[in-house]
């Protein structure tokens, strides 16, 4: 699968570029895609937790045959379907403001975004080795940050003209990525992964299985799955419902001589961009035999706590900047916690166990986002957003009671091992 020398690229600067040019292009589009499902698509709260529960399903029904695509023929072709898909996905609920349309953008950009998933990483490790790539992760997390803050400055200008053009342009942007990839991106060190060791549903079966099994053994992990669950059933109505409530309930003042919601959302995911940036840098000061020395069930039940009364406090909020002090608050929680509950779970893993816990952890998320959206979304349409909101914090009770009735097993706490020390962050969607 490999292009000509001459119209090949270097793999690294190749791995950048489309690395930037979809965080500046996601940026573009999600901005302001709640702003546009309210005010021109007029989706109603329960239209709106069903958009992100499609597009979770679709990412979880199409996660195996998408990667059999990139493990047997190519990851560059898997790269290229991809961001073709995506574009198609972004470019339909731009110039689609119906429904069914965005409906069925989330389908296309969900199975668009399988089919990247774990391909760009494994494309650049086969291309630069094993022993480079770390460099090169780290590198690309700077480039991505930088692309995503311009993404969501020139969202919000272009929002001022119309919600729906940032969206048609990233589409657009994103197919004539796609193209640019055909063109430069090469593929030279790809070796089809042998029948034995492809990914099927059956071994995904297998997987769940044996994840239950160690589930059953290791309280720490039954609780960390427990956790994920009850965090999943909460979030999605949350991640869907609290643009509803700024938009419907708050008036923006005047900045930059204007009030329109297009610049306001642009200024309120840069704040939580940074937010999130100063609070992993805070996290990154406590150094990682610290961390790891923990048996932390305090300090998480103290930030689900804190996250638990973000939720509920934003709900309750009759005041703009209080509502999203308190979700700012939650979120910085939410952002110091990640990295010390999953250096707790990797302790509690040996290496042949892990990578399969982990993906249990975050499939019972994606299960909870599923079975619990649609609920708050038709509640919050039968009573009031509010209400739907508090239940949403409510759900979250239980998370800082089940932290704290766990205590330290020194038979099955182990140091973690130098291969893993985190879970993989789950990606936005």
């Amino acid at each position: 699968m490999s292009l000509p020398a001459y119209r090949a690229a270097d793999p690294v600067r190749t791995y950048y570029a489309f690395n930037g040019v979809w965080s500046f292009l996601s940026a573009l589009t999600f901005t302001l895609s709640m702003v546009y499902y309210v005010k021109d698509v007029g989706l109603s709260p329960l239209q709106m937790v069903l958009v992100g529960t499609t597009l979770e399903v679709a990412c979880f029904l199409f996660e195996v045959p998408t990667g059999i695509v990139a493990d047997l023929y190519s990851r560059r072709l898997s790269i290229i379907i991809g961001f073709m898909l995506i574009g198609a996905g972004f470019l339909l609920q731009g110039l689609a403001p119906a429904f069914i349309a965005i409906l069925a953008a989330q389908v296309l950009w969900g199975i668009g975004y399988t089919f990247t998933s774990g391909a760009d990483q494994a494309w650049i490790t086969d291309e630069v080795g094993e022993d480079r790539v770390g460099r090169v992760f780290v590198r690309e997390q700077q480039v991505n940050l930088t692309a995503k803050i311009a993404g969501t400055i020139s969202a919000g200008g272009l929002g001022l003209l119309s919600l729906p053009l940032p969206m048609i342009l990233s589409g657009a942007g994103m197919v004539l990525l796609a193209v640019g990839l055909a063109v430069f991106m090469r593929e030279e060190n790809f070796h089809p992964t042998p029948k034995a060791e492809r990914e099927t549903f059956r071994q995904m079966g297998d997987t769940f299985k044996h994840g239950l099994a160690v589930a059953r053994r290791r309280p720490v992990v039954r609780t960390l799955v427990l956790i994920s669950l009850i965090s999943g059933l909460s979030s999605e109505a949350f991640d869907r419902l609290w643009s509803v409530k700024i938009l419907n309930d708050f008036s923006f003042p005047s900045l930059f001589g204007t009030s329109d919601p297009a610049v306001w959302f642009a200024v309120l995911s840069l704040i939580g961009t940074f937010l999130a940036l100063a609070a992993s840098l805070v996290v990154n000061k406590v150094s990682a035999e610290r961390v790891n020395s923990l048996h932390p069930n305090g300090l998480l039940a103290l930030l689900a706590g804190i996250q638990l009364a973000g939720v509920i406090g934003f709900a309750l909020a009759g005041h703009l900047w209080l509502a999203l002090a308190a979700m700012w608050i939650g979120t910085v929680a939410g952002t110091i916690a990640y990295p010390v509950e999953s250096a707790w779970l990797n302790r509690n893993l040996d290496s042949r166990s892990r990578a399969t816990v982990i993906s249990m952890v975050s499939q019972s998320n994606a299960i909870g986002q599923v079975v619990g959206g649609p609920p708050l979304g038709a509640l919050a349409g039968r009573t009031s957003l509010r209400t739907a909101l508090v239940v949403s914090g409510l759900i979250l009770t239980p998370i800082p009671l089940l932290y704290l009735r766990l205590r330290p097993d020194r038979r099955t706490e182990v140091p973690a091992e130098p291969e893993a020390t985190a879970a993989q962050a789950p990606s936005p969607r």
